[in-house]
């Protein structure tokens, strides 16, 4: 994929799933709050169909639960999920550059550096939301370049909830040069740096990572 794919016109239900989804990074719908179909249908002014269809995806991503037959949850991540998702994402990722460090063309490589350029020049720009989509779209496109088909469907269910642990960093400008430098490491071809790479981004932003406490008591204020 490349950032004029990113630009493509989308299918109504990835329209409404992708502002529910913005809106749970954001704290707009905090932990717990209640999807109701018919009244997320009359705000976005559309059938009930793409908005089951949306919050289908979100379930499928971790983002939401369903509660009852009366809609879904917006899903609530203890400690200890957070920990397991960090957990996961050394074991996993770390794989996904050593192999993509091995599989990526040059053209893969090239539109890998255009996304990340695509990111800063967003983030200068003033326009951080892109910036930050953009920026965790590059973490889904390494995974691709593994070329390794049951890594993605493991990751595929953490897809939503990885993208907002992406969300909490300070310094989005910090992270994107970082990732800026985790592609060279994927672009030496050298398996095993490319991994020390990924470990030891993954490990800077886990040792960062705000108490979850007080990040739910900030997104509800």
């Amino acid at each position: 994929m490349t950032v004029a794919d990113l630009n493509k016109p989308q299918p109504l239900r990835e329209q409404v799933r992708d502002t529910i989804r913005q809106r749970i990074f954001d704290g707009y719908y905090v932990p717990g709050t209640r999807l109701i179909e018919r009244s997320l249908a009359e705000e976005f002014t559309v059938s009930r169909l793409p908005v089951r269809e949306a919050l289908r995806m979100l379930r499928q991503e971790g983002l939401v639960i369903e509660k009852d037959r009366r809609g879904s949850m917006v899903s609530s991540l203890t400690d200890k999920d957070v920990r397991d998702l960090f957990d996961l994402r050394t074991a996993l990722e770390v794989l996904a550059c050593k192999l993509a460090a091995e599989r990526a063309s040059d053209e893969d490589l090239e539109n890998l550096h255009e996304l990340l350029t695509a990111a800063r020049s967003q983030l200068e720009a003033g326009r951080q939301g892109t910036a930050q989509r953009i920026n965790s779209e590059f973490h889904d496109r390494v995974i691709d370049l593994a070329d390794n088909e049951q890594l993605s469907q493991v990751l595929k269910p953490l897809t939503g909830r990885l993208h907002w642990i992406f969300r909490h960093v300070d310094d989005l400008g910090e992270l994107i040069d970082e990732h800026f430098g985790l592609l060279a490491a994927i672009a030496s071809r050298d398996p095993e740096a490319a991994g020390a790479a990924s470990a030891e981004h993954i490990a800077k932003y886990r040792a960062q990572f705000p108490d979850l406490h007080a990040l739910y008591s900030q997104d509800k204020s």
